[in-house]
């Protein structure tokens, strides 16, 4: 057998060696959607930007572009179009169509570019004509009888249906329509939709089929469409329950025998089931077959959310039977072991770790336990302080998304302004009361000793927190900054100061923040730019500030409120020190730009401005301002934030600048 050398190769395999570089130009139709898919369609403009390929290999991708580009015509209802396909070099223009274009593009010289340009004639745009639909009776169970001979030939006569106001209304189409294809093909979803969410369950909706008239320049729409039984929801089963009990779940769920069968309502439901925190996954399934109303009874060895028939009087009309409904949960993990650090130049260093136990006594409740070192350094503190608590909460108290949540906590924290031991026991039940609405009240018990310029004093203090939240942001979850919306909360807390000296005093506060996507004037994507506004106000009303306890003052400063101040570094100070006294009312704003980068990074800058001061209307004081900038990390479980601001008019003894390093956004 010869050996071919590298020299000795045939012709043929030579112009196979030679890939032809090529650039490929889609010429702009009438109809942009067209242009952009010719270009989404062509394997000419996906692969030139890969390797380059030989002369014959070329002439073939573009003889298969043909169908490809017509493709895009018709989708879009030109099907008296046509598309043209021109190859060009070396001063030489051919036809894609030409039959000698791989012998043209092996004439090519090596290191020539070759110009293709794609471009159609659009013709006359046809519409949809009738939109016809037909029952499907495939699957019907007739069968052939024997001996019979089955007529496959013959071309089967379906029954035209006819459609209720909703059904045709669902369709999303009317005769008259430009027939593209995307919208005719999302008619099936459209109707099964509705079909099922009236209860229809079982229905079925084939893909729809286009018959073409050129003579009319119109396409007629057939679809295939089963109704089947109407339906509502049968016996529920509850299966793979191990520590959650089953009658949290039959209270906690959105769902009643006998309600009609929908598959957003049991989608939600599902979804509000795994919003618990208890269960890995959740999966819904229908039940095996349809039970008619008056034989509905709960299989063996399932654990049914309730045992009674659906009673057929209170059933939907034209209900003709009950479909059981299975629920697989997959439960978590119960036990979870978190640690929380953080670090700021004036609270200094913290360190500290949780248990978290779910489902303490199976409905949902949580105990969790955690223990912090606080005051590790920093231009505030004086000391190490610790603040550790056990918290319980139950889920759905004494009714659906009402929660009960029980503190006790110890506190120790050695700041300038004061020191302060604590413990501290109390109750509040949340729950939500509008669209976006939420609310809480509570009880508050506090026992605490204080050292404060070298005066010491015990104080007992009751209190009861009552506050109002709206949240118009509507993120997954509360560590994702918000990119628009707005957020409003309320406080009111009437308290009563013993032991020390009885006083009763109001503190009042709101704060409101807001965020505005850039992308709603063109300049950037959706949540890269954002610019976040936050107003916060507060006042106490009933007593002076030397009449109140120095931890329930109004102080402002660190990241909470005016970055650039050491915490509390802001308002009325002892002397010439730099211990802050507190006051009775407090202000501040902030403005801040956020803007995301590649690779999960971030910029931020800010500007904020406050003042504390102990008249309780708000307004008063030496307003101060610090602005600054960060950067920002974007994780899962939020972003890690590091950010450097200063004074603009620094106090007394006040800090020259502040770091500070946390996870999530500010506000």
């Amino acid at each position: 057998m010869p050996v071919w050398g590298e020299d000795s190769m045939p012709v043929v395999h030579e112009l196979v060696r030679h890939p032809l570089p090529y650039t490929t130009m889609v010429v702009p139709t009438a109809d942009k959607d067209v242009t952009s898919g010719m270009a989404a369609a062509s394997q000419l403009v996906s692969l030139q930007a890969t390797r380059n390929v030989g002369p014959y290999a070329l002439a073939g991708r573009i003889r298969e572009d043909y169908e490809r580009l017509q493709g895009a015509l018709q989708s879009r209802g030109y099907y008296g179009g046509h598309v043209t396909v021109t190859v060009q070099a070396e001063g030489k223009t051919i036809d894609g169509h030409a039959p000698d274009l791989a012998g043209f593009l092996s004439s090519i010289r090596s290191g020539e570019t070759v110009t293709i340009r794609l471009g159609a004639v659009l013709g006359e745009q046809f519409t949809v004509g009738q939109i016809i639909v037909v029952e499907d009776d495939e699957g019907d169970g007739k069968e052939v009888a024997a001996g019979e001979k089955q007529q496959s030939h013959v071309p089967a006569v379906r029954k035209v249906l006819t459609l209720s106001k909703g059904e045709r209304d669902s369709l999303g189409m009317e005769s008259g329509a430009p027939a593209v294809a995307a919208d005719v093909l999302a008619i099936q979803g459209r109707l099964l939709g509705y079909l099922q969410e009236e209860g229809y369950g079982l229905s079925s909706v084939q893909a729809p089929q286009a018959i073409l008239h050129p003579e009319r320049k119109q396409i007629d729409v057939q679809i295939r469409m089963k109704r089947g039984p109407k339906l509502v929801i049968g016996p529920m089963a509850l299966n793979g329950l191990k520590r959650v009990k089953p009658d949290y779940i039959r209270r906690r769920i959105l769902l009643r025998e006998g309600q009609l069968y929908q598959p957003s309502v049991l989608e939600q439901a599902r979804l509000d089931l795994g919003s618990t925190g208890l269960f890995a996954s959740v999966v819904q399934r229908n039940g095996d077959k349809v039970l008619p109303l008056s034989e509905q009874k709960v299989p063996p060895q399932r654990e049914r959310t309730t045992h009674k028939k659906v009673a057929t009087q209170h059933s939907p009309a034209g209900v003709d039977g009950a479909l059981p409904i299975d629920f697989d949960f997959t439960e978590g993990k119960r036990h979870r072991l978190t640690g929380d650090v953080g670090y700021s130049t004036d609270l200094g260093g913290r360190a500290g770790v949780s248990w978290l136990h779910r489902n303490l006594l199976g409905r949902g409740e949580q105990l969790r336990v955690a223990a912090m070192a606080t005051g590790l350094g920093g231009t505030a503190q004086q000391g190490l302080g610790y603040d550790g608590y056990v918290d319980f909460m139950k889920p759905d108290f004494l009714q659906r998304s009402q929660v009960l949540d029980l503190r006790v906590e110890a506190i120790r924290q050695l700041l300038y302004s004061y020191r302060q031991t604590a413990l501290l026991v109390q109750g509040r039940v949340e729950r939500p009361l509008w669209k976006d609405f939420s609310g809480s009240a509570g009880v508050t018990l506090e026992q605490e000793h204080i050292r404060q310029f070298g005066r010491r004093a015990d104080y007992f203090i009751a209190s009861i927190p009552v506050k109002l939240d709206y949240d118009g942001t509507h993120r997954s979850n509360p560590i994702e900054p918000a990119t628009h919306g707005l957020r409003v909360s309320l406080g009111v807390t009437p308290s009563i100061s013993m032991e020390h000296q009885t006083s009763f005093f109001i503190p009042m506060n709101m704060q409101a923040s807001t965020y505005f996507d850039l992308t709603h004037v063109g300049l950037t994507k959706p949540g890269n730019s954002i610019i976040a506004v936050r107003v916060m106000v507060g006042s106490i009303q009933g007593a002076s500030t030397w009449n109140l306890p120095p931890d329930q003052r109004l102080y402002a400063g660190g990241p909470g409120s005016i970055r650039g101040f050491r915490y509390q570094g802001v308002g009325p100070q002892y002397g010439t020190t730099k211990y802050a006294i507190g006051g009775t009312s407090m202000d501040a704003g902030t403005v801040e730009f956020r803007q995301r980068l590649p690779k999960n990074f971030g910029l931020a800058a800010f500007a904020d401005a406050g003042q504390v001061s102990g008249n309780s209307i708000p307004g008063h004081g030496k307003l101060r301002v610090g602005c600054g900038g960060g950067i920002r990390y974007f994780t899962p479980i939020g972003p890690v934030r590091v950010d450097v601001a200063v004074p603009i008019n620094r106090p007394h003894r006040g800090d020259k600048w502040e770091l500070y390093l946390g996870l999530g956004e500010t506000f």
